[in-house]
């Protein structure tokens, strides 16, 4: 397996035309915020002056993880396939979501526990029945972690699209995913563990301290790969892999909650400079995401209070990125509307 080697996006040339071009539209300099960050990086991605955004897509990937036998979770496993299963019908919020704003949907099983068949609009890529519970084993071997990346590389390549969001579904992987936020910021347990599906304080005490015990059981675990194929689970696998190569792609990566940035600490260990293929659609309700924001200086385009995963946050985030790219190639300049300029 080839790790992508991402280059940084970063054009002095390039950078200085994009501001120029923002600067010169007819508004005082500044004033649309955060979308000029927006369109200014989305024109550093795509090494264009004049960004685009033509075809959109959402990759929601779907497994199950072995530690829900240490009672981590409010909801019983056996949800993750009943909501793959709410995927396929359309009936799940990232339908609607990602209909509405005319974005292609992905649905890929990466390791659920159940046997779905060939079903139209599921891409199987199942490495086993879920992980292994790594409370008190690795979760995956070497060579699962190693494919699951490879997975999630290979379906992104084949995918023509400028703008590619991830999301996920898996019963149990709030827990892989702060385990994972623990090992790789050094931020400690509690503040990285959350309510997940809907826990209690008792049983958000009671997943810190099945995570600080698997932590302290897997102490030699302490690279990127260690790391993820240790606490992670093959879904989060699959959506590092995928967003290594969307960035090598030059895709803009459109980054959702707690989970989908788990993945994103660990490919960014990997390849520090896939931060500047980022975009972070929102800030979750879930505790520790504000946290991992921070370690990444990552700066959120929303604040919903949303939990859901399933790529939602990037779903609803897609008409702002559509907002920065059009003010860009729509807005009158100064000269062109024959506007005066700011005199001093």
């Amino acid at each position: 397996m080839r790790i992508p080697q991402l280059a940084s996006t970063h054009d002095a040339a390039l950078a200085s035309a994009l501001q120029a071009a923002i600067d010169n539209k007819t508004k005082p300099r500044g004033s649309l915020g955060v979308l000029e960050f927006v369109a200014h990086r989305i024109g550093l991605i795509q090494q264009s002056p004049m960004p685009r955004i033509d075809r959109t897509a959402v990759m929601v990937f779907a497994a199950d993880h072995g530690v829900v036998a240490e009672n981590i979770s409010a909801y019983p496993q056996s949800v993750t396939w009943q909501m793959v299963e709410n995927f396929l019908q359309q009936g799940a919020a990232i339908n609607v979501f990602a209909r509405q704003n005319d974005c292609a949907l992905h649905i890929v099983d990466a390791g659920v526990n159940h046997e779905f068949g060939e079903r139209e609009g599921l891409v199987s890529r199942k490495l086993g029945p879920g992980t292994r519970n790594f409370a008190q084993e690795p979760a995956m071997s070497a060579a699962q972690c190693e494919q699951a990346l490879q997975h999630g590389m290979d379906l992104v390549a084949a995918m023509p699209v400028d703008v590619i969001g991830f999301g996920e579904m898996g019963i149990g992987n709030t827990t892989a995913a702060a385990a994972i936020m623990h090992k790789i910021t050094g931020i400690a347990a509690a503040e990285c563990v959350g309510a997940g599906t809907g826990l209690g304080n008792g049983g958000i005490l009671h997943k810190q301290q099945v995570i600080e015990q698997a932590v302290a059981l897997h102490a030699d675990a302490d690279a990127p790969l260690e790391i993820l194929r240790t606490f992670g689970g093959f879904e989060i696998a699959m959506i590092a892999g995928a967003m290594l190569k969307a960035a090598e792609r030059r895709m803009v990566l459109l980054i959702d909650g707690f989970i989908v940035t788990s993945a994103l600490l660990v490919a960014a260990k990997l390849q520090p400079n896939i931060l500047d293929y980022c975009l972070f659609s929102h800030c979750s309700d879930e505790h520790g995401h504000r946290r991992m924001l921070r370690h990444l200086d990552a700066r959120p385009l929303m604040q919903l209070d949303l939990r859901l995963g399933e790529g939602t946050g990037s779903a609803l985030a897609l008409p702002l990125l559509h907002a920065a790219v059009n003010f860009l190639a729509q807005m009158a300049t100064f000269s062109s509307a024959q506007v005066s300029e700011k005199s001093a």
